[in-house]
C-alpha cells in the first residue's frame, strides 16, 4: 500500500474512531506560536470537529472542507471570522500531512476576502473637539478620561497597547518625551509614540491626582471593585463609547478603535508622508497605510464635486 493510500485509509479510521481530538491537541501543542495565537486555531479546529460530528461525517474531504466554508457563510459570520477558522483547519491539515496522520484535504481552499477599507470610520476634527471639550476635568474620573482619549487620538495607539503601559514606559530621550510600548506581535516593549507637551501633560494631571505609582499601570479602574487594577481593553471600549454617546454620537462604526483611524488620518491631512504614517501606524505591510492616502485624496479630488460644479453652470447658463 503507497503512502497515499495508506494516509487515506488512517484519515478514515481516525476520524471513526474520535482519535481526531488527540491529533487536534497534538497539533496545537507542536506550534512554535504565542499562546494567544494557539487558541485562536484551538478554537477554530473544535468549531470544525463539532460540525463534523454534527454533520455525521466520518471520512472528510476537499468538498467537505468547501461545504464547511460555504455554511459558515450561510450563519452570517463576518469575511475576518470565516478566514480565522478556514486558516486554522488549513494549517492543521498541512501539519497532519507532514505527521503522516491525514491527507491534505484543506490545501488550496481558500481564505475569504476581507472587503477593502476599514471597518471602523474616524472622528472629523470638530467631533473630536466636541468630544474631547465634553470631558469634565475636574474629577479624577475626567482626568483619567481626558488623558486616555487624548493619548490615543493623538498618537495612534491600538486599545491593547494603551492598557499594557506602565507610568516607567514614559522616559526621556534627546530631550523628548517618549512612550515605550509592546506592539502587535512584539514580546518587549521596543516600539515608542512621541508625547508631545499636549498629550503629557494630561497624562501627568491624571498621575497627580490618581496618587503617581512609577511601578504601576499608567492607565487603571477607579471603581469600587476593580479600583488601582489595569483597564482592560474592554474598559477602554465602554469609555469611549460611553464618551462618544455623551455627545450624541452613537454608531457601530465608531469606537476605541476608531481612535487610532483619527490619528493616522490626521497625520496625512497635516502633511506626514506615507512613511512617517506607517511609523505612527506600526504597519508592518505599507499598503495598510496607503488606503488612508487613497480616502484621503479620493474625498480631496472627488470627481462628484466635478459633476455638481459642471450641472451648476450647466443649469446657469440655461437660465
Amino acid at each position: 500500500m503507497n503512502n497515499r493510500a495508506l494516509l487515506s485509509t488512517r484519515q478514515e479510521s481516525i476520524v471513526q474512531k474520535s482519535s481526531i481530538d488527540n491529533v487536534a491537541q497534538e497539533f496545537i501543542s507542536s506550534q512554535d506560536i504565542k499562546d494567544s495565537s494557539k487558541e485562536t486555531y484551538q478554537k477554530g479546529l473544535k468549531q470544525f470537529l463539532f460540525w463534523l460530528r454534527e454533520t455525521g461525517i466520518t471520512n472528510p474531504n476537499r468538498d467537505t472542507i468547501l461545504r464547511y466554508k460555504s455554511e459558515l457563510k450561510d450563519r452570517g459570520l463576518s469575511p475576518y471570522s470565516i478566514a480565522v477558522y478556514i486558516v486554522a483547519v488549513r494549517r492543521f491539515f498541512e501539519w497532519a500531512e507532514g505527521m503522516k496522520y491525514y491527507l491534505n484535504i484543506a490545501k488550496g481552499v481558500k481564505s475569504t476576502k476581507n472587503s477593502r477599507g476599514f471597518k471602523k470610520d474616524s472622528l472629523t476634527v470638530e467631533q473630536l473637539r466636541v468630544l474631547l471639550d465634553h470631558i469634565d476635568r475636574t474629577t479624577l474620573l475626567g482626568k483619567r478620561d481626558y488623558a486616555l482619549l487624548n493619548l490615543l487620538v493623538r498618537t495612534g495607539l491600538r486599545t491593547i497597547e494603551a492598557i499594557k503601559a506602565d507610568v516607567k514606559d514614559i522616559r526621556q530621550q534627546a530631550g523628548e518625551a517618549l512612550l515605550w510600548i509592546q506592539g502587535k506581535g512584539r514580546d518587549d516593549k521596543d516600539e515608542f509614540v512621541v508625547l508631545t507637551q499636549d498629550t503629557l501633560q494630561p497624562i501627568y494631571d491624571y498621575l497627580k491626582n490618581r496618587g503617581n505609582n512609577k511601578d504601576g499601570p499608567l492607565f487603571t479602574s477607579i471603581s469600587d471593585r476593580n479600583n488601582g487594577e489595569r483597564l482592560t481593553t474592554r474598559s477602554i471600549r465602554r469609555i469611549v463609547k460611553e464618551r462618544l454617546r455623551a455627545i450624541g454620537i452613537d454608531s457601530h462604526r465608531l469606537t476605541a478603535h476608531s481612535l487610532r483611524h483619527t490619528a493616522i488620518t490626521l497625520s496625512l491631512k497635516a502633511g506626514a508622508t506615507i512613511q512617517e504614517a506607517q511609523a505612527l501606524g506600526r504597519h508592518a505591510n505599507i499598503n495598510t497605510t496607503l488606503i488612508y492616502a487613497h480616502n484621503i485624496d479620493r474625498l480631496k479630488n472627488a470627481p462628484e464635486r466635478m459633476i455638481d460644479k459642471l450641472l451648476k453652470e450647466t443649469i446657469a447658463q440655461g437660465d
